[in-house]
């Protein structure tokens, strides 16, 4: 008897700027072991000079945005100055269709808008060990001004107090240790008892 094959995970990390998201994810994509996408994003800004139509976004006018939107298209929205970005649907469950994990980074607000429209999504907060070392990292990219550090600091304080309504937090003081983890969340949730009892394993 086959089994059927399994959908994908769909993770949403969220953490401040300089917690070392993109780090720990692109350590786990490079994994032999795992296949997991990041999710591409739909915007109505225009492209620039590269950018390619389904490769860095979707790119949309206004009123197929906000159609789409309407029509439930979009796992979470929001509008930044004056265009609109969102998580497409459709795109997201061709990738788990496929068996792939796929990957959300977002904040806090739009990790909440996917888990209520997709309430199996699996939240993973991504924290700094401490403010002081996130002030280090953050100080040594060189790219912030003083006044700048200072808010990206307050904004980090506010996510970090949305982490309790996160599934999973793991603490990146360690790059591999904290890709590590990420692995094994995926593992332990691929295991389920309710994703492989299946009415076919019974028969």
């Amino acid at each position: 008897m086959e089994q059927k094959k399994q959908k994908g995970l769909l993770l949403v990390l969220s953490g401040p700027s300089g917690a070392g998201k993109g780090t720990v994810c692109a350590a786990v994509r490079n994994s032999e072991d795992v296949s997991i996408e990041y999710s591409i994003s739909a915007t109505t800004r225009n492209p620039r000079d590269g950018e390619v139509h389904g490769r860095e976004y979707f790119f949309y006018d206004k009123e197929t945005f906000e159609q789409l939107r309407e029509q439930g298209g979009f796992l979470e929205w929001a509008q930044v100055y004056d265009n609109y970005y969102g998580t497409p649907r459709q795109y997201v469950e061709e990738v788990l269709e496929r068996g792939n994990d796929c990957i959300l980074e977002i904040d806090p607000q739009g990790a909440f808008q996917v888990r209520a429209a997709w309430p199996e999504a699996i939240l993973i907060f991504i924290a700094p060990p401490s403010l002081e070392e996130l002030r280090s990292r953050l100080s040594g990219r060189g790219t912030e001004s003083a006044e700048e550090m200072e808010k990206r600091l307050s904004c980090a304080l506010e996510e970090l107090e949305q982490r309790s309504k996160y599934d999973y937090v793991i603490v990146n003081d360690d790059v591999t240790a904290a890709a590590n983890k990420l692995k094994a969340i995926l593992v332990a949730e691929k295991c389920r008892s309710w994703r492989n009892c299946d009415d076919a394993l019974s028969k």
